[in-house]
């Protein structure tokens, strides 16, 4: 064989194995499996452009969700009688605190009139009694029972949270505040469970709390619950947040009051002046000071001193009330 030919068979046996080596190596040692992976793998676009769209549309289901809320808040501002006893957490029906309104004015009204009161003065005093005195009393019970529920919340949703964390589900989380908690929280989480049970969703069984509670506290925790069973997400964290901010607002509303305090007795103070100067005159002096209710001109003067000093301790009612 001639140095021709074994240079022609050597560059032929390179080039094959040369052509192997590029085809044939890649498939057999697996590296062409671990460049796809590698690319798969460098591919984020995609799977960014999902997490964006889980986003854009848990954005779009809590607005939706928000709007919801809204309008059914603006449905409930006008509150019947019974939404208000049941606020107040009475039992009594409409009809039976109609009839013990009734009851309390005419007894005021033969009461005034049996004690010397001319007719129209007994029946201003029967008015106030019948409309006056039991509205009152219904503001004045439900605000002591909200109070209560405010105080008791935070570690209701502490409990709630821990529940969540440990596994179980909200509901058996629910039952268990229902079961421990003191009134008038127990009560209410009782309504949820109740609602619940009838087939109702847990979300807007939340959400009612806020028709019977009305308080932003309440509707907090209604929206968040709301929200989670609509959305999905992390319950626990969600409501985790939720406490701590139910706790900053009760020591933001503590730092109020204490704030508060000096202006409040400096009201006090300057509304208490002018009956107790009258009761001291009236002790000294009575003859001086029985014009204001004897003489028409001091009943005129006595009404118009009533009503400014009203209007006085409402004023400033308004400027010691903060909101938050």
């Amino acid at each position: 064989m001639t140095m021709q030919a074994l240079a022609l068979t050597f560059l032929i046996t390179v080039a094959v194995g040369g052509v192997a080596w590029v085809f044939l190596y890649p498939l057999l040692s697996g590296q062409q499996q671990a460049e796809k992976r590698r690319a798969s793998f460098a591919q984020v676009t995609p799977t960014a452009m999902r997490t964006d769209d889980r986003v854009r549309v848990r954005r779009a289901q809590v607005e939706e969700t928000m709007k919801e809320l809204e309008q059914k808040l603006a449905k409930q501002k006008k509150l019947s009688l019974n939404a208000r006893i049941a606020q107040a957490g009475l039992t009594w029906s409409s009809q039976h605190f109609i009839i013990g309104s009734c009851v309390l004015g005419a007894a005021m009204l033969v009461l005034a009139y049996m004690g010397g009161v001319s007719l129209l003065a007994a029946a201003g005093f029967a008015l106030s009694a019948g409309l006056g005195l039991p509205r009152w009393l219904l503001s004045f019970l439900k605000s002591r029972r909200e109070k209560k529920f405010l105080e008791a919340l935070p570690d209701a949703v502490d409990v709630i949270v821990r529940g969540v964390k440990s596994g179980l589900p909200l509901f058996d989380s629910i039952k268990i505040v229902a079961t421990d908690s003191p009134e008038p929280l127990k009560s209410e989480f009782k309504a949820i469970i109740e609602t619940q049970t009838i087939g109702m969703p847990i979300g807007e069984a939340c959400q009612r709390l806020y028709e019977r509670m009305p308080l932003p506290e309440a509707n907090f925790f209604g929206i968040v619950v709301a929200i989670q069973s609509k959305t999905g997400g992390n319950l626990s964290e969600a409501l985790g947040n939720l406490s701590k901010v139910l706790r900053d607002r009760r020591k933001m509303a503590a730092k109020v009051q204490a704030m508060s305090m000096e202006a409040k007795a400096s009201a006090a103070i300057i509304g208490a002046l002018p009956p107790i100067v009258m009761i001291m005159v009236y002790i000294m002096v009575p003859d001086y000071i029985s014009l204001l209710w004897t003489h028409p001109t001091g009943r005129m003067m006595l009404a118009g001193c009533a009503l400014w000093m009203s209007a006085g301790v409402l004023v400033m009612k308004k400027m010691i009330n903060f909101d938050f």
